[in-house]
C-alpha cells in the first residue's frame, strides 16, 4: 500500500473515530443535550398550552390587547416547544439512507419557524396597537390582572425548566427565548392590568402591547441570524478560516493547506474538511494528521474534522473525473 492510500485510510478511520465519539472527539449533542431536557421540555410544553387557551378566554373577556397579545404570544410558545420536541425525538433517529448526518439539522429548522412566528406575532401586536390608539376600548382590569399573573407563574416555572437545555442546545435556546419573551410580557400586562383599575387609563393597554412587540424583534433576529448563518454554512463565530489555514500550514512537513471549510451541523457539532499537502517523501503522514486533527479540534472547536493529505507530486483532477 502506497503512502497516499494509508493516509487516505487513516484520515477516513480518523473522521468515522469522531463520529463514533472516542476519547478525543465530542459527538453531536443534540441528541444528548435535547434527550437529557425532553422531560422538562414536555412539562413546559403541557403547563404552556393549557395555559395558552386560559389567556385568549381571559383576553376576550377583559378586552385587553396586551393580554390578547401575550395568549398569541403564548400560542406560538407551545408550537415553538412542540417543534423543538419533535425536532429531539427525530434526531434520535440514526442516520440511513441518503441522510448521512441523521435529522440534526431539524433543530435549526425549529429555530427558523419559532423566528418567524415571533416576527409574525410582534407586528400584529403593533398594528392592532396602533388601532386602540386612534380609539381605545374599554378594558376589565381585575379580570386582566388576575389571568395575567397566572400566566406570570406559569412563564416563571417553564422558564426555569428550560434554562439549563439553552445553553447547549439552538433548538432549546429558541424555546427559552419564547418563553423568557413571554414572561416579561406577563409581567407588563400585569402592570397594565393595575393601572387601568387604579387609574382608569386606557391607553396603557395599547402602549404595554407595543413594548411587549418592540422587545420581542431584536431578540428573535438573533435566533434567526444564528439559524440562518449555520443554514448557509457560514464559518462559526470567533473561528478565523485564514488563521486556521495559517496555523495548519506551520505544522512540520505541511507544504500547502487548500480546500479548508469549517461550519455548523448542529449545536454543539462543528465540522471541517480540508486538504494538507505534504512537503517530503520521508514526513511522518500520521503524526501530519494526528497535529493538523489537534489543530481543528481543539483550538478551533471542530468535532468533526475530515483531513485528506495528499503527496507533494499529486494532480488535483478537475471537477467530473
Amino acid at each position: 500500500m502506497s503512502r497516499e492510500d494509508d493516509a487516505a485510510d487513516h484520515a477516513h478511520d480518523d473522521g468515522h473515530d469522531h463520529g463514533s465519539g472516542d476519547g478525543h472527539a465530542h459527538g453531536p449533542r443534540i441528541g444528548s443535550a435535547g434527550a437529557e431536557h425532553q422531560k422538562p421540555l414536555a412539562i413546559a410544553f403541557g403547563l404552556t398550552a393549557t395555559y395558552a387557551l386560559v389567556e385568549v378566554v381571559g383576553g376576550i373577556v377583559s378586552g385587553s390587547l396586551a393580554l390578547i397579545s401575550d395568549a398569541a404570544h403564548m400560542g406560538t410558545d407551545v408550537l415553538g416547544l412542540g417543534l423543538a420536541l419533535a425536532a429531539i425525538q427525530l434526531a434520535k433517529r440514526p442516520a440511513t439512507g441518503g441522510r448521512t448526518y441523521g435529522t440534526y439539522r431539524l433543530e435549526v429548522l425549529a429555530a427558523v419557524i419559532n423566528g418567524l412566528l415571533l416576527f409574525g406575532v410582534a407586528f400584529y401586536v403593533l398594528y392592532e396597537a396602533v388601532q386602540r390608539f386612534m380609539d381605545p376600548p374599554e378594558v376589565l382590569g381585575v379580570p386582566m390582572l388576575v389571568v395575567a399573573s397566572v400566566g406570570l407563574i406559569v412563564n416563571i416555572i417553564s422558564f426555569r425548566l428550560l434554562m439549563a437545555g439553552s445553553k447547549e442546545s439552538l433548538n432549546l435556546k429558541g424555546a427559552y427565548l419564547e418563553v423568557f419573551s413571554d414572561m416579561l410580557g406577563s409581567i407588563g400586562v400585569i402592570i397594565s392590568a393595575i393601572v387601568i383599575t387604579v387609574t382608569g387609563f386606557r391607553y396603557i393597554d395599547a402602549i404595554v402591547a407595543v413594548l411587549i412587540g418592540l422587545f420581542i424583534l431584536p431578540r428573535t433576529w438573533q435566533l434567526m441570524r444564528q439559524a440562518l448563518r449555520i443554514l448557509m454554512e457560514v464559518a462559526p463565530p470567533g473561528v478565523d478560516v485564514d488563521a486556521a489555514t495559517r496555523e495548519l500550514a506551520g505544522v512540520p512537513g505541511v507544504k500547502e493547506v487548500h480546500d479548508l471549510h469549517i461550519w455548523t451541523l448542529t449545536s454543539g457539532m462543528e465540522a471541517a474538511t480540508v486538504h494538507i499537502v505534504v512537503n517530503d517523501a520521508d514526513v511522518d503522514w500520521h503524526g501530519v494528521l494526528d497535529q493538523t486533527r489537534h489543530i481543528l479540534m481543539e483550538e478551533y472547536g471542530v468535532t468533526h474534522p475530515t483531513i485528506q493529505l495528499e503527496p507533494e507530486e499529486h494532480i488535483e483532477q478537475p471537477a467530473g473525473f
